[in-house]
């Protein structure tokens, strides 16, 4: 039979994957994405944290990235509360 849109013979779908072969059968695999170290151990753990989605179905990712995005949350947090000198109060110009 002749396909009408291109006329030629219509094309075949390929023989399907052997079982097994699917990438669906194959599970969750990790994506290889390479974290370079922040020099911030409270931040640095939180990336790495990441890597536990590389172990769960999609459907648990949500919770992992929740939980990092929390912990990225609390250590800029925390970057703003460091103790350090106060900030000036007034004008610079001390002229009377």
């Amino acid at each position: 039979m002749t396909d009408p849109m291109t006329g030629g013979e219509p094309e075949t779908e390929s023989d399907p994957e052997p079982a097994g072969d699917s990438l669906a059968d194959a599970g969750p695999r990790p994506l290889g994405v390479r974290r370079t170290p922040t020099g911030n151990a409270d931040v640095d753990a939180q990336l790495e944290r990441l890597a536990d989605a590389d172990h769960l179905a999609a459907s648990g990712h949500l919770e992992v990235y929740e939980d990092v995005h929390r912990g990225l949350r609390s250590a800029l947090t925390a970057l703003d509360q460091r103790p350090g000198p106060p900030a000036p109060s007034g004008p610079y110009d001390n002229r009377s």
